[in-house]
């Protein structure tokens, strides 16, 4: 893979070693010194004991062709645009809007503290909804899609409320020429009916939360009563999947270190007929016995290469499946500001409290220091927002040399803050898991492509 370009070539042994030799120490090569005498003399001092001098020309002459088509060693001009990057005016695109800080299960990794965020249970009311839907037509300028997600706790038991507010977006956007997206993120017990019906009209995308096998989600996904949630939501989770014709929804998990053998529960995911999911490691301190650390990577790399190949297995059998985490687009993809920056949390999207204060994005909720405002007042702390425009690959030590940062644009800046203190780091177990995920998935790219 070429970094800057993001172009993926399958090669055979005599050109990925070529490649990897020209590329010894992250020499800058051009057109004009791949053709200097040097380059090929010293192919053959290294390569000339396994390939023959014809050979390494004509692989030679190959990676000529790439550079000069842009294809391979490109030089990096992105640092050079990070100012405009951080100078750009940014609007307010998406709001995370905090529906119910309370829920009717009891998730023993939850950041949310069931729901209350460092705070008091609390439902949000039409008022306060109201007015962030007018916080974010007016913070959004010329932009037309808007997305608001319904987010918990448990976004259903204040589903009157839900409702209401999407009838007023829906008024909102005829007079101000916008188109909302609504998403909801739910764990199903309280779903019906009635409401599969209101999201199947509404709801751009459905989150469904569950952890995968029986055990695994009852373990860490229990009533607070201790009994487990798995009988009762997996029906109501397969009957919404096959009402959505299996699109525009995904089951969502969280596995920990009591699941390692997390591509388990995403099989079980597909056997039980989802074909849109994801699994994400949790995230937690060292001193959570559910916790990953340092000494699991191996384990859960391996677990991500098992995946790899059981789904291209399945995708040749005509049984595919989307993970999340393995979905690439090699040939677009995101805009280079994305690239280089990121989700856009506490910019471009924001998570609002059942009262109204506005935060960075939702595993900030709670955090005093991240306290941007509120829906009445709007965004009165903007240097918290001038701080995480300036966040990008570049401000971040550790991503500079990272073939995946143009990919994961730095990783998660609340995740960097819990473990270091700072948004300008990178999480490092995290960044281990990133890099093998985007690995499996241009490897499974490379696989299918002559499908």
């Amino acid at each position: 893979m070429d970094v800057v370009s993001g172009a993926v070539h399958v090669v055979d042994k005599l050109c990925y070693d070529v490649i990897s030799h020209l590329n010894k120490d992250h020499m800058e090569h051009t057109v004009q010194t791949l053709k200097e005498p040097e380059v090929l003399n010293g192919l053959k001092r290294e390569l000339g004991g396994q390939y023959a001098e014809d050979e390494l020309k004509d692989a030679l002459a190959d990676v000529v062709e790439l550079t000069k088509a842009g294809q391979l060693f490109v030089k990096d001009t992105y640092e050079d645009m990070v100012e405009e990057v951080k100078k750009r005016k940014t609007v307010v695109k998406a709001l995370c809007l905090h529906i119910a800080h309370d829920c009717n299960l009891a998730c023993k990794y939850c950041f949310a503290e069931e729901g209350e965020y460092h705070g008091r249970r609390a439902l949000m009311s039409y008022e306060v909804g109201k007015k962030a839907l007018d916080f974010l037509i007016a913070n959004s300028g010329s932009r037309r899609n808007l997305e608001v997600d319904f987010f918990g706790g448990e976004p259903l038991m204040n589903w009157q409320v839900v409702k209401d507010l999407v009838a007023y977006g829906r008024q909102q956007e005829k007079l101000h020429d916008k188109h909302f997206r609504f998403t909801v993120t739910t764990n199903g017990v309280l779903l019906n009916d009635e409401i599969q019906e209101f999201v199947n009209q509404e709801m751009d995308n459905v989150v469904l939360s569950l952890d995968g096998r029986k055990e695994v989600n009852d373990r860490m996904r229990p009533f607070r009563n201790g009994k487990g949630s798995y009988d009762l939501i997996v029906p109501k989770f397969q009957k919404l999947a096959e009402s959505r014709n299996q699109e525009r929804y995904y089951v969502r998990g969280t596995f920990t270190r009591n699941n390692l053998d997390f591509s388990e529960d995403i099989l079980h995911f597909a056997d039980l007929g989802f074909k849109q999911m994801s699994i994400e490691p949790v995230v937690g301190d060292e001193s959570d016995p559910y916790a990953i650390r340092t000494e699991d990577l191996p384990k859960i790399l391996e677990e991500y290469d098992k995946l790899a190949k059981v789904m291209i297995e399945r995708e040749k059998e005509g049984k595919g499946f989307n993970f999340f985490h393995f979905m690439i687009d090699l040939d677009g993809g995101p805009c280079v500001a994305k690239r280089l920056s990121g989700c856009g949390s506490g910019t471009e999207y924001l998570a609002v409290t059942p009262w109204g204060d506005l935060y960075p994005c939702h595993q900030f909720v709670g955090q005093e220091d991240f306290k941007m405002g509120n829906v009445e007042d709007g965004v009165v702390k903007p240097e918290i927002a001038d701080d995480f425009r300036s966040c990008n690959v570049y401000s971040k030590e550790k991503c500079r040399d990272c073939f995946a940062k143009f990919y994961c644009s730095g990783g998660c800046m609340a995740n960097a803050y819990h473990f270091h203190g700072t948004i300008h780091d990178t999480y490092d177990i995290g960044c281990e898991m990133q890099r093998k995920r985007v690995e499996c998935a241009i490897m499974i790219k490379a696989a299918l492509a002559d499908e």
